[in-house]
């Protein structure tokens, strides 16, 4: 488990950019959830190879990537992309993102992405994010609601994922929008 300094930490989890460090940590916790994530992100293999293409994808200006981790231990419970940015008069990015099968329904993913978004909309300057995120996938639709996004639209046959194209419900946030909850919730 890494020690790498937070980004931002809040009571339960903290955000760090991902490293090389995490590759085996993240292998097995992918390894473990394969059943969960499948329907999702179909059938996907950790490879040292193409975790290096990710981590060399985060490198440019366009692409960020974190690990959410437990405060207390250090150990990895969800990870979150941040793809396609757009700076310019867009200030705006993809969100992706991932839990785990072992900590699946513990609220690290709602903390965690929480602070993500804290994190883009301060010191990454962005003004919008956006997820898109399949009909019946309810947990994930469930969290992006929790965080206060709103859906915008549906996207027919948006990604490949099992050998056919899946429709996706458009959700999106901006910086305003995540201000004006922290502060009716005191943050």
């Amino acid at each position: 488990m890494a020690t790498t300094s937070h980004l931002l930490q809040g009571p339960r989890v903290a955000i760090r950019r991902v490293g090389r460090q995490d590759y085996a940590e993240l292998s097995v916790l992918q390894r473990e959830s394969t059943e969960m994530l499948r329907r999702w992100l179909g059938a996907r293999e950790m490879t040292v190879e193409a975790f290096e293409s990710s981590l060399a994808r985060f490198e440019q200006p366009t692409h960020e990537g974190f690990v959410i981790c437990l405060r207390d231990t250090y150990a990895i419970v969800g990870g979150v992309n941040i793809n396609n940015i757009v700076r310019g008069s867009l200030q705006s990015g993809t969100l992706g993102y991932t839990s785990y099968a072992s900590t699946t329904g513990c609220g690290y993913m709602t903390e965690g992405l929480g602070l993500v978004l804290q994190f883009a909309f301060g010191r990454l300057e962005l003004h919008r994010l956006e997820a898109n995120i399949q009909p019946d996938n309810t947990s994930s639709l469930n969290l992006v609601k929790r965080l206060g996004f709103q859906r915008e639209g549906y996207s027919a046959a948006f990604q490949f994922i099992n050998d056919e194209w899946r429709d996706h419900e458009r959700w999106a946030i901006t910086a305003g929008t995540v201000q004006q909850a922290n502060h009716k919730i005191g943050r």
